[in-house]
């Protein structure tokens, strides 16, 4: 779905600004709901991302600060991209959580500050809800299996009585956390993204057909994958102590110390994600066999991954599905969700009182009454 213009829209029709933050993203959205047909039109979809150097993650209170200083740029961006006045709104959307305490702070005051200036009644967004109606929107899924992979959160979702029922999630750390992790592990680049870069390396290694051995932790519906992480800390140490021995001029080790293969960041990359992957995908098709559903949609910022893309794809075709996924304008947080999301919610009546408008690390996806679905 592109951005459209404003003069593409009814003049009855809700129009709401969302705004995220939740991690090193600071998006803001503009988006407009017909009424009559029930149309979505995105209107503007700005973002700027906080980007800490390599080797490093990005601290709560540095995103925090990145958030605030940006806010105001982002907004004014946003107005402008949509051509719409602050009178047109009809809510101010912002995510209440999930997320990082302080960056969701930042933002939950900047929201509060423009439906205070404007007038405008705010709405609190789950974050992950948010991610799963974008997806809806964008791709068409009706009823879909939802496996939901971001940096803080993965999560395998089904639909039922106005709920998204939790079916497996992970047990410690979220999958996008655990190639970001990794990534400074390796010293990658944090731009545009820790996992988009270990995904460009890993296509280096598909040739090689080198799958190194690494735990495969499923336990029935749900993952873990610190152990995973774990143990690809200590084949990157291991190939960091050949590379020294080569250096040096020295001799590899024998057989039996692992080293009849040579170790190199794109193995390591691609043994990661094929591992981490296949996971997914077990229990992502475990939920649809529960549920009876031939979809599958694939949200958040580690959804953007063409490989798991193509895995999933291959597993929905054959069980005779289909998978719908989005690029990276809506995969990777961004306000325009938010904005969706508040405004399906604000449609029906809900809306968050000023008093109430708080913020939370933990909000979890089946807490939300989706009172706007059947």
């Amino acid at each position: 779905m592109a951005v459209a213009s404003i003069d593409a829209v009814p003049s009855n029709a809700f129009i709401a600004l969302g705004c995220e933050g939740s991690a090193n993203k600071l998006g803001i959205g503009i988006i407009a709901h017909d009424p009559s047909t029930g149309k979505s039109t995105i209107l503007a979809n700005i973002r700027h991302t906080f980007v800490s150097p390599p080797g490093t993650g990005f601290l709560p209170k540095d995103t925090a600060k990145h958030h605030r200083s940006f806010f105001v740029q982002v907004a004014r961006s946003a107005l402008r991209a949509a051509r719409v006045s602050p009178s047109r709104l009809s809510c101010i959307c912002y995510t209440k959580g999930p997320g990082m305490g302080a960056p969701l702070q930042s933002v939950a005051v900047a929201a509060r500050t423009l439906s205070l200036l404007w007038d405008k009644p705010l709405v609190g967004v789950n974050h992950c809800v948010g991610h799963i109606e974008m997806g809806r929107e964008i791709t068409g899924a009706d009823n879909p299996v939802v496996l939901y992979v971001s940096g803080g959160n993965t999560q395998v979702i089904a639909y039922a009585e106005q709920r998204y029922r939790i079916f497996g999630e992970t047990l410690d750390i979220a999958v996008g956390n655990c190639l970001d992790r990794f990534a400074r592990t390796l010293n990658i680049s944090n731009d545009p993204a820790p996992g988009h870069n270990i995904e460009q390396l890993a296509k280096h290694a598909v040739a090689d057909g080198v799958l190194l051995d690494l735990p495969y932790a499923v336990k029935g519906m749900d993952c873990s994958f610190s152990g995973i992480l774990a143990a690809a800390d200590i084949l990157a140490a291991a190939m960091r102590a050949q590379d020294e021995r080569d250096a040096r001029g020295e001799q590899p080790l024998d057989a039996a110390a692992n080293e009849t293969v040579r170790i190199t960041p794109a193995n390591l990359c691609y043994s990661l994600q094929e591992t981490v992957f296949a996971m997914l995908v077990e229990i992502t098709e475990r939920a649809m066999a529960h549920v009876g559903s031939a979809q599958v949609l694939i949200v958040g910022g580690v959804g953007c991954n063409e490989r798991l893309q193509a895995m999933m794809a291959d597993m929905a075709a054959e069980r005779g599905g289909s998978i719908y996924a989005t690029d990276e304008r809506f995969c990777i947080d961004n306000g325009i969700m938010i904005a969706h999301a508040g405004l399906l919610a604000f449609e029906t009546g809900f809306t968050t009182p000023l008093a109430e408008s708080t913020c939370t690390q933990r909000f979890r996806t089946d807490e939300v009454h989706v009172k706007w679905r059947n």
